[in-house]
Parts: C-alpha cells; sequence; structure tokens
C-alpha cells in the first residue's frame, strides 16, 4: 500500500504498510470517512509523524484516541487548533507546567511548537467518529502505533516517554528503561488529575535528563 508520509518515518514503518491488518485498517478508515463524520480530517491523520522527522524525536507523550468534538483534532495527542477552548486535560497539562516550572505555559493551544522541539504527541488511534470516543479502537491502529514505540525505542537512544494513565502506561510498558527515561503519572483528566498527576513535575524531569545527555530541553 502506498502511504503519503514523511520520508523517514515511511522508511522506518515500511514493513508495516505491507501487512494484511494495515489493508483492512485502511479499507475501514477509508469507508469511515465516505459514510460519516471522523476526526481528525484526512489531511491530519499522519499529522504528528509528518511534522517531526525520526532523528528529531527527543520526547514522546501518549494519548488514547482523538478528541472526538468539532474542530478540535488535529492528528497531535492532547492538542487542539487555535480558537478552539481547551478541553479539560488539556488545561491541567497547563496548570501542571505552571506549577512545575514556575511559570505560564508558553504554548498556546496548539501544540505543534512542542513538536518542532522534537515532542511527538502520539494517540494510539489515529482517528474517531465524531462524538464518540473509542470507536476506532481495535481496527488495528494499536498495531501501527506499538510499531511506532518499538522502533523508536530499540533504534534510538535517551528517549522520553511520558505516560499519563494505565492505558499509555501499559502500551509503552517495553520501553527499557536502561537506555531511556520513562515517566509515569495518572492521567491528566479531571477524574484522576488530583490522584498524582498534579505534582508529577513531567515537565522539568524530561529537561533535566535532556541536559544531562547533551540535549537541548523543551521550551515547555
Amino acid at each position: 500500500m502506498n502511504v503519503r508520509l514523511e520520508k523517514s518515518w515511511k522508511n522506518l514503518l515500511k514493513d508495516e504498510f505491507a501487512k494484511p491488518y494495515f489493508n483492512d485498517l485502511a479499507a475501514f478508515v477509508r469507508h469511515e470517512y465516505q459514510s460519516g463524520t471522523v476526526y481528525p480530517p484526512p489531511k491530519f491523520i499522519f499529522n504528528t509523524l509528518d511534522s517531526l522527522p525520526v532523528d528529531q524525536v527527543k520526547v514522546v507523550i501518549l494519548g488514547q484516541d482523538p478528541y472526538h468534538g468539532p474542530g478540535q483534532a488535529h492528528g497531535l495527542s492532547f492538542s487542539v487548533l487555535d480558537g478552539i477552548k481547551p478541553p479539560p486535560s488539556l488545561q491541567n497539562i497547563f496548570k501542571e507546567i505552571e506549577t512545575d516550572l514556575g511559570h505560564p505555559h508558553h504554548a498556546s493551544v496548539n501544540l505543534d511548537c512542542w513538536v518542532k522541539q522534537g515532542v511527538l504527541l502520539l494517540n494510539a488511534t489515529l482517528t474517531v467518529r465524531a462524538n464518540q470516543a473509542g470507536s476506532h479502537q481495535d481496527k488495528g491502529w494499536e498495531i501501527f502505533t506499538d510499531a511506532i514505540i518499538h522502533e523508536l525505542a530499540k533504534q534510538k537512544d535517551h528517549l522520553v516517554f511520558i505516560l499519563w494513565g494505565n492505558y499509555a502506561q501499559k502500551k509503552g510498558s517495553f520501553v527499557d528503561t536502561g537506555k531511556h527515561l520513562v515517566l509515569k503519572a495518572p492521567h491528566p483528566s479531571p477524574f484522576s488529575a488530583y490522584s498524582g498527576f498534579f505534582g508529577s513535575r513531567p515537565f522539568s524531569q524530561t529537561n533535566q535528563y535532556l541536559v544531562k545527555h547533551g540535549l537541548t530541553p523543551i521550551d515547555w
């Protein structure tokens, strides 16, 4: 299957595109877009990969599936487009940045400025039906995004994996903590943020690790 994707990712994941599950996934996603409203818009499905070549990845933040409300999802986990009200999880992320670093967040609600600095904002599932959270789970996306994490963890050194919530922690459980920094905390959702997300200080820990290994810290 010919998938249009940034060159370094297309090369890294070329074996995945030839597997039967990916052909089935592509057929399912195509049918979903033709038969109803699906987010993000098709041009943004691979946005996080297209915006950040493999050799520039320094941090991976795992999400579950895209926002399913109008105008929110644009292919970056936890991020929304400018002009959209930040969802509660994103608001809590910004609160933790301010507590952790001692200053307000520098990002707009569109977190592409993080991506440009080396932060891969990766959802486990890259598409979703409008107003139906989790509707594209178990269709093949998880296999594809597992492959992304496996290849990054295998081929690169000194990455930071930020795993918020049980789902992300299970998905990233195989990452070698002797080779990479793995930061775990509850999800920033209002349902769990006060059970350990607030005060987890992932942003300062990430930057300390990057500097320790000769890498430029992220301007959060």
